[in-house]
């Protein structure tokens, strides 16, 4: 255990002095997209900006100025979000979408479920499906107590300001899912830094998609190492089971969405979840009761945060109308999940984070056929650490004033780069 927690720590600091790099980024470097398009991707804190509430109150489909000719529309209510996402056959994901806009070409397509409409789409989440059913999930229960309780020892070990960032928010998700897809630590260290650069927009579009193809690279690697020796985890089991219906750029193309989608999006959440604990007396107090008091909890913090922030974007295959606005064929639509998961019609006062809410139905996961696969591998990450993490800790509490922090400026999935605080 101890030389795995060397390589946390090492990788940790690879990726803190990359992260201070690209502070001080300037922003003309985007100046190809307006200020209304990045809208979606800015928050107040903890918060979307509040001119985006506004739109959706004014609106709940607004059109969004994007360059490049594309005519786009921003949907922020919350209803209106699920017509889009559930309409299948009127909207395509494909990503040849993309392909000649912006410079984006064929060969940077990431592969996986986001970016591949049915029956492509179909297909590769039947194989995948059965990998994530509670039954399967629920062997990795012992490894994410284990993985839960290293960190909050080494935590318990560090003197001084501890960042829950790199020491607990960032190991727990890498550390579950290199064990669910059955990969080695070492292979994942320079990936988890692709993972946050595709997220990151401050490098603009061809960064983020270079990050996309790079580590795909590198998955491709690990994948033809699995068709030789095939493993326990989520890869070998889909070689061992259905070797010969995919191709190692599909398995390369499932495991980079595995990876992306759980393992930045779970971090982040851990982190921003506990800065709502450190804020909240009533949900410090809520995560140290029943299982009922965790649930809705964690179901009130996913709501609250949506760390993804917009869902993958939707192309229109045909004419249409959604709450009376038409939408063309070839239109852009982008979804703000965010926002949409803070409309009244999901509930009351759902501007304010309650621990005690009833779990609603919301969008943090998506909806429809591309919903999260990973969701209840998420849920019970968040639900075993956050728990822990107060009862090992019950003086937890910021190293730094709040106004300190620093967040994500631009970036799909929200977050800190760190989160310093006092554990003693």
């Amino acid at each position: 255990m101890g030389s795995l927690r060397s390589r946390i720590l090492a990788w940790a600091g690879r990726r803190y002095l990359a992260r201070q790099q690209k502070k001080g980024f300037d922003l003309e470097k985007m100046a190809f997209l307006p200020d209304s398009a990045l809208e979606p991707l800015r928050r107040v804190g903890l918060d979307p900006v509040p001119s985006l509430g506004q739109r959706r109150e004014a609106a709940p489909i607004s059109k969004l100025d994007l360059p490049f000719g594309m005519n786009a529309w921003l949907v922020t209510g919350y209803e209106e979000s699920k017509a889009v996402l559930g309409k299948v056959s009127e909207f395509s994901n494909d990503f040849t979408n993309l392909v000649g806009n912006a410079g984006v070409t064929e060969d940077q397509n990431p592969g996986g479920l986001g970016f591949a409409d049915p029956p492509v789409h179909s297909r590769l989440r039947k194989l995948l499906t059965p990998e994530f059913t509670m039954r399967r999930l629920n062997r990795l229960t012992p490894r994410i107590d284990e993985i839960v309780n290293e960190q909050l020892d080494a935590m318990a070990a560090a003197e001084g300001p501890v960042d829950l960032w790199e020491a607990f928010a960032l190991p727990i998700p890498s550390l579950t899912i290199c064990e669910l897809l059955g990969v080695s630590y070492e292979d994942r260290a320079d990936f988890q830094r692709l993972s946050t650069a595709r997220f990151d927009l401050f490098g603009g579009a061809g960064a983020s998609l270079g990050a996309i193809s790079e580590s795909l690279t590198y998955l491709l690697d690990i994948v033809k190492k699995q068709r030789d020796q095939p493993g326990d985890g989520l890869l070998g089991m889909l070689i061992k089971e259905h070797g010969d219906e995919i191709d190692d750029l599909e398995l390369a193309g499932l495991a980079d969405g595995v990876l992306t989608g759980g393992l930045e999006t779970t971090a982040s959440m851990l982190a921003l979840g506990a800065l709502v604990l450190l804020r909240d007396p009533a949900a410090f107090d809520a995560v140290r009761g029943d299982d009922d008091s965790v649930h809705r909890f964690v179901e009130e913090l996913l709501r609250y945060l949506t760390v993804v922030q917009m869902a993958f974007p939707r192309f229109a295959k045909e004419d249409m109308d959604i709450a009376g606005v038409h939408i063309g064929e070839g239109d852009i639509v982008l979804v703000s999940l965010s926002v949409a998961n803070r409309d009244a019609k999901l509930g009351t006062d759902m501007e304010r984070f309650d621990p005690k809410r009833d779990p609603s139905s919301h969008l943090a996961f998506g909806y429809g056929i591309h919903r999260c696969i990973g969701a209840e591998l998420a849920r019970m990450e968040l639900r075993t650490a956050y728990p822990a993490l107060v009862k090992r800790f019950p003086d937890l509490r910021l190293a730094v004033e709040p106004d300190e922090l620093a967040f994500r400026k631009v970036s799909i999935v929200y977050g800190l780069d760190s989160l310093p605080v006092l554990v003693h």
